[in-house]
């Protein structure tokens, strides 16, 4: 099959582009870089046509009220690029919970993002994750000073990014779900016990302090960002602290 991977040269999309094409498929990663812009429209047309499977993993460069304009204006531009283009099959990334948090914006233009594509005319499928192991030091700086991170105790389940593009890429060679799957790393801590571990296996001395209200998963109560019935990965998080760079 042939497989148009749109942020095909990210985090994500690039273990995407090379799994599909490991697999013996044609996948060809497209970004700014390559000549595509989601929000212009510009190099969508070519970068679809002919494409059996679209993969969007593009994202906001902004947590603001300006990513909902982003997903809006790049879902409808994908969507009549797919349709003109053939496309039999429209897969998303979005966040495992993230219906269950609207006083996060960044979350409400996820679930904006999901909508438009359930309502589109093509055959879909979702793949919700929970929180990237690699995205853990970028939580912690949010809040962090010179001698302390302030975090609050929200359960997290840290997924490996390797273990996210393994399961987009299975989603992806698969039948539309028309649907959601959910996937999830195979641990839950609390936000700010993680925080201690990951600084402690960096020698980091700075102490983490349990604050609720601390940072973008303050807004967020209970549980709802995990899912233990979610399919889960087998990277586990001190595993992934020891591997390599």
């Amino acid at each position: 099959m042939k497989f148009a991977v749109i942020g095909g040269t990210g985090l994500i999309g690039s273990q995407v582009v090379k799994i599909l094409n490991a697999a013996g498929h044609e996948a060809v990663p497209h970004s700014p870089s390559t000549g595509v812009d989601v929000l212009s429209g510009k190099g969508l047309d070519e970068a679809v046509a002919g494409a059996d499977v679209l993969v969007n993993l593009t994202n906001s460069p902004t947590f603001d009220e300006d990513s909902t304009a982003f997903f809006r204006t790049s879902m409808d531009n994908l969507l009549v690029a797919a349709q003109k283009g053939g496309v039999r099959h429209f897969v998303i990334l979005s966040i495992v919970g993230v219906d269950q948090v609207p006083e996060l914006v960044y979350f409400r233009a996820k679930v904006l993002q999901e909508d438009i594509l359930a309502a589109g005319p093509i055959p879909y499928s979702i793949v919700r994750a929970t929180q990237f192991m690699e995205f853990v030091d970028a939580v912690l700086s949010w809040t962090a000073d010179s001698e302390s991170v302030r975090l609050p105790a929200t359960p997290i389940q840290p997924i490996a990014a390797k273990d996210v593009a393994a399961a987009v890429a299975d989603v992806a060679q698969g039948p539309p779900l028309r649907g959601i799957r959910s996937i999830g790393g195979p641990e839950v801590f609390p936000l700010d016990e993680l925080g201690r571990i990951t600084l402690s296996h960096k020698g980091d001395n700075r102490t983490v302090v349990t604050d609720p209200t601390a940072g973008m998963f303050g807004a967020v109560k209970g549980d709802v960002v995990t899912d233990t019935d979610a399919d889960l990965a087998p990277t586990r998080y001190a595993d992934w602290l020891a591997s390599p760079a």
